[in-house]
């Protein structure tokens, strides 16, 4: 088993996550748009709270997330809270399927590369370059000691850019070990740095700067322009 990376006191200002814009928080269900009157916004409601991971979580309802973790009271909390509960279902780099992470990177161009690999990659798999997403740019301010896996050929392993296992793996250790998250090269980007952080406290002074369109078409390289309308 490789060694645990070394910790290093990570101290960024306006990291930047890109998140899309149809998630946008405005404390409304996004059920919402499809009642017809008040008694089936109610019905609505109760869906949503009966099947939204976030707010699962939020009333202690989720194993692997506990309410005392979250955040509540201030701005955009419902973002950062939704980024722990709402895992994909295969999991990311760092986390599995059962408790995300919110990933950030230190340049916006970084960000941008993340989000068009993983988006272009949904649309090679349905055979087809078009399609036109905006994305939120959230940033954030860190001030705490992560996992440092820059630097060191032997973690590899850890950032193939073709699977998770190993990745996940550690994080699942590093996270049972107390870790607060991990920093490491983006594999998206050259030069670029990202992170992920395991503990919703340490994501703060969020705030919602420019909005950023994505449009593909007919390559898997997409234009990216700031959207005016955002």
């Amino acid at each position: 088993m490789t060694a645990a990376p070394l910790t290093t006191l990570v101290r960024r200002n306006d990291t930047h996550r890109l998140i899309p814009s149809q998630h946008r928080d405005d404390g409304r269900t996004v059920l919402a748009r499809l009642a017809h009157g008040e008694a089936e916004l109610g019905d609505l409601y109760d869906l949503d709270n009966a099947t939204n991971d976030r707010l699962l979580a939020e009333n202690d309802l989720l194993p692997d997330i506990r309410v005392h973790e979250l955040l509540f009271g201030v701005p955009y909390y419902r973002i950062v809270n939704a980024s722990f509960t709402h895992a994909h279902p295969l999991g990311s780099r760092f986390n599995g399927p059962d408790r995300g992470a919110w990933y950030a990177a230190f340049e916006i161009r970084t960000a941008q590369a993340e989000v068009a690999f993983h988006k272009s990659l949904h649309l090679e798999e349905i055979g087809r370059f078009d399609d036109e997403v905006t994305f939120d740019d959230y940033l954030a301010d860190f001030s705490c000691e992560l996992h440092d896996l820059r630097k060191r050929d032997a973690f590899a392993p850890y950032l193939d850019p073709g699977s998770y296992v190993a990745s996940q793996t550690l994080a699942a250790r590093l996270l049972n070990d107390g870790s607060l998250g991990i920093i490491y090269p983006s594999v998206r980007r050259a030069g670029g740095t990202c992170i992920a952080c395991f503990r919703p406290a340490l994501v703060m002074n969020v705030r919602r700067a420019k909005t950023y369109r994505f449009r593909w078409s007919g390559t898997p390289t997409p234009v990216i322009t700031v959207d005016t309308r955002g």
